[in-house]
């Protein structure tokens, strides 16, 4: 499922009572990218959805082991930190 700004919005509404500060733009570019990389690189089937819940909630992905007991393992981190990484690089550009 590929991840749009409206999406993006929509959920950030529906799960949080916050407005979203971040840009939609970069944030459903950031994770489209991600869940695509994943599924080559792992043959793992991500949507960039779950990305999006991991870097925003903390919701763990099962199928990546990001947590173990409730907390971020070093693949989750690995995860967030990449994500910001790529939502930075598309805002500056």
């Amino acid at each position: 499922m590929k991840l749009t700004s409206k999406k993006v919005k929509e959920y950030v509404t529906w799960r949080s009572n916050q407005e979203l500060r971040q840009c939609p733009d970069c944030i459903a570019a950031a994770c489209n990218d991600m869940a695509i990389k994943y599924n080559n690189d792992f043959g793992e089937r991500l949507n960039a959805k779950e990305l999006m819940k991991l870097l925003f909630f903390n919701d763990p992905i099962p199928s990546l082991h990001t947590h173990s007991y409730g907390f971020n393992m070093r693949t989750g981190r690995n995860i967030i930190e990449t994500l910001k990484m790529k939502y930075y690089e598309y805002k500056n550009n």
